[in-house]
């Protein structure tokens, strides 16, 4: 496991678009779906990493909290599925069902989209306004397994909560994500 943070993609890039298989239907969903007159919330992640693991039921809760409050979120696996088979597409289904997801899990299996959006480790979050414009790029909340700090998602939370006040979110304050390394296709 090689511990990785969020890539430092400048702020105010716009959401690259995307169709990806959404695990749990075995239908395809558009981004242009996903973005629109509300916040959206991008985490990239996988089944196996310890880090997501780690904040899932945290996360999990959250999801539904700000749902409810009009917020869309979406979760992709870019793994490579050849050294990490847990990690494809029917794991992904098991996963979303166990843990009962309300968001599509979506999965990338060419990487070109967590290319797109520079995303280099599991949880990586970005956090787009309702013009699709990229207002954060961090961490859930200082909790890591191990550190005794509780998952809160107050980071996240923090980020939502200005949003839909329609407040700015400050650049400046914004702590990498840190996670998996995603596992890239040689």
């Amino acid at each position: 496991m090689a511990i990785t943070p969020t890539t430092s993609k400048p702020l105010g890039f716009i959401a690259p678009s995307f169709m990806l298989l959404e695990t749990a239907t075995g239908r395809s969903i558009s981004s242009e779906t996903l973005f629109g007159s509300q916040p959206t919330v991008v985490i990239f992640m996988c089944n196996h990493c310890p880090f997501v693991i780690h904040i899932m039921d945290g996360w999990v809760a959250l999801v539904k909290e700000y749902q409810a409050r009009g917020v869309q979120i979406v979760a992709i696996s870019s793994n490579d599925v050849t050294s990490h088979p847990q990690d494809g597409p029917e794991h992904m289904k098991v996963l979303a069902t166990e843990r009962g997801f309300t968001f599509p899990y979506l999965y990338d299996e060419t990487q070109e989209v967590a290319r797109a959006y520079d995303a280099a480790c599991t949880p990586d979050f970005s956090v787009f306004d309702n013009h699709r414009k990229c207002v954060y790029r961090g961490q859930f909340d200082a909790s890591r397994p191990g550190n005794g700090v509780p998952v809160s998602g107050s980071d996240l939370r923090h980020v939502l909560d200005a949003l839909l006040a329609g407040e700015d979110v400050p650049e400046e304050g914004q702590i990498p994500s840190i996670g998996c390394n995603i596992k890239w296709k040689a």
